[in-house]
């Protein structure tokens, strides 16, 4: 059974994983469209129809997809002063009950953003703009996000509970 479980965290850290590194080849794909657009408009007096859709459907992935990410890299914002010792029994019961809360928010957060997507879907709703690209490509990002966010954070608990998480929030000694 833990063999199970061990093979099942590190499927899920892997998918984290890819979808932290795509996430950022998101961003910085972005920042190549907005730099190419303030080229063609300032430089050439022509714009692009693509650059500002197609980058906002990109930061709506990469914001949500690297969620699980930020939290499998315990890499989000964290203020710990009375918890110090990450080897107590204290340490651990607070690391689940907070990560308890994101399971319940990410679920939360992926059931409404499945309704969503799923109407959009079913309806054929598109984007207001000239591409009217199909909102299914935007909406899918918050379910998916946010599901796996949940799953990471149901990992993350069975990682403090084997002794496996990374419970050092900063290798700088910064908090």
């Amino acid at each position: 059974m833990s063999e199970i479980l061990n093979r099942s965290s590190k499927i899920i850290d892997g998918i984290s994983e890819l979808f932290g590194i795509i996430a950022g080849w998101m961003f910085f794909l972005v920042g190549i469209f907005v730099a190419y657009e303030v080229f063609m408009r300032y430089v050439l007096s022509s714009l692009t129809v693509w650059v500002d859709e197609i980058s906002r459907i990109f930061q709506v992935w990469a914001t949500f997809g690297a969620t699980a990410y930020v939290l499998k890299h315990r890499q989000h914002i964290i203020i710990d002063l009375t918890f110090r010792d990450i080897n107590s029994q204290h340490r651990r019961i607070v690391e689940t009950f907070s990560l308890l809360v994101i399971v319940g928010f990410g679920l939360v957060a992926a059931k409404y953003g499945f309704d969503l997507w799923l109407k959009s879907t079913l309806s054929g709703h598109t984007t207001d703009t000239y591409l009217a690209v199909p909102k299914v490509y935007t909406q899918s990002a918050t379910w998916i996000g946010f599901g796996l966010l949940a799953l990471q954070a149901v990992n993350e608990i069975y990682k403090v509970w084997t002794g496996q998480a990374n419970l050092q929030r900063s290798e700088l000694g910064s908090h």
